[in-house]
């Protein structure tokens, strides 16, 4: 781990952590300075954290025909919305917009995590999380990562498990 970062469990008061807490799923806290310049959230956590970036996971916020939808996969892939859409039983998808998804999972874009969010949507976690025994998701803020086992993803956000991402 780079000086960048620093993995610990203490409590740092997101509601993805607090969530965790309550449950008591195994994880550790990355945490690393955020540079605001950066658009690229994965990427920057990817590189600062030292960890692969196809076990680094984003958090997007997705329309499929009348729902949102949260779809999780790695920062190394781009979401296929026909294969999102499928995999939620619906037509058509697209990116909501950021000022819906913040409003809607109380976190800010960049900082989006799939624990912990305003009002809950149905959630599809990209299979090849469970690839690994242990991914990195976004902690409720930027510059802070979760580690956890995907499968404790699944039960705490009740997933469902597909092929949505495709090799960016």
């Amino acid at each position: 781990m780079n000086n960048n970062s620093s993995a610990s469990k203490t409590h740092v008061g997101t509601p993805a952590t607090r969530i965790l807490e309550q449950i008591g799923v195994p994880y550790e806290i990355h945490a690393y300075t955020h540079d605001p310049a950066v658009r690229s959230f994965g990427a920057e956590a990817s590189a600062k954290l030292g960890v692969e970036p196809h076990r680094v996971f984003k958090t997007l916020l997705i329309k499929v025909d009348d729902d949102l939808v949260v779809a999780i996969l790695p920062v190394s892939s781009q979401l296929d919305l026909k294969a999102l859409a499928s995999a939620h039983g619906g037509k058509k998808a697209h990116l909501a917009g950021v000022a819906e998804a913040e409003r809607r999972t109380g976190y800010v874009v960049g900082g989006m995590s799939p624990l912990g969010q305003r009002q809950t949507s149905p959630t599809v976690l990209d299979m090849s999380a469970l690839d690994f025994q242990r991914i990195l998701i976004s902690g409720g803020r930027r510059g802070l990562d979760i580690e956890l086992a995907p499968n404790d993803l699944v039960m705490l956000t009740n997933a469902h498990v597909a092929r949505i991402a495709r090799p960016d």
